[in-house]
């Protein structure tokens, strides 16, 4: 085995436990509060199975923080939603893999699905449109992931303008690619936040997808070496991006 497969090797093993939670919002800049209206896991590992249930809001494999936040956080259409991740949930001054290791490189990507009440439990069934993605830039070498840590964990996004008003949950992903040269070996981190839309117009209604069903283990975002031969171009899984 070469030096130059056994460095990618190296870093994939040493960071293994260099996990990762969505555990703030912000609304036009304003703080909402740690963990407020976000279902969080206590565990910060990954789901691996794309056919899990787990892959909508985590929760199962890694059973949410409790009490589970029933505040539900009011975002008009058109504001700039802010996402804050960072390694645990309590945080440790100094912490090196703080927000998330830097060989967990990969996208980030955000959906939204309508629901009757964003505080309900159940999870499966619902339908999630995207809003937000961010891949690779071959003329940078930059992953999405590499701006998250860059940005001290925060990412920004906007609300549709064009949607309808009313309870969403938001659905927060980074798919970390170290060990993706084989199924399953892609890392998929997400937590849902609990939002009230208000202000949306109502003029387009999204094509949506389900998850699980909107990911494959063969997709090519989701299976492949991010290391040899290098990345010059990357394939963002799901549906395109909803756009008004």
């Amino acid at each position: 085995m070469s030096a130059k497969t056994l460095l990618p090797l190296a870093l994939f093993l040493g960071s293994t436990s260099a996990h990762t939670i969505f555990q703030k919002v912000y609304v036009n800049g304003v703080d909402q509060g740690e963990l407020v209206g976000i279902r969080a896991p206590d565990y910060d590992g990954p789901i691996t199975d794309v056919t899990s249930n787990d892959l909508i809001c985590n929760g199962g494999i890694n059973p949410y923080h409790q009490p589970v936040s029933k505040a539900v956080i009011t975002a008009p259409a058109g504001s700039t939603l802010t996402a804050e991740w960072h390694h645990t949930l309590n945080q440790v001054a100094g912490d090196s893999q703080d927000p998330i290791d830097a060989s967990h490189k990969g996208p980030v990507i955000t959906y939204l699905a309508k629901v009757p009440d964003a505080t309900q439990s159940t999870v499966t069934g619902l339908q999630w449109f995207k809003i937000q993605e961010d891949g690779f830039n071959p003329s940078t070498g930059k992953w999405a992931v590499d701006t998250l840590i860059a940005n001290k964990g925060k990412v920004s996004f906007t609300i549709p303008q064009c949607i309808a008003s009313g309870q969403y949950l938001l659905r927060h992903e980074i798919i970390a690619l170290h060990g993706a040269s084989s199924y399953p070996g892609a890392q998929f981190y997400m937590e849902c936040a609990q939002l009230q839309i208000t202000g949306g117009t109502g003029a387009k209604t999204p094509a949506t997808v389900s998850f699980p069903g909107a990911y494959h283990g063969t997709d090519p975002g989701i299976k492949l070496s991010i290391y040899y031969p290098p990345v010059t171009n990357y394939t963002i899984p799901g549906p395109p991006l909803f756009k008004c």
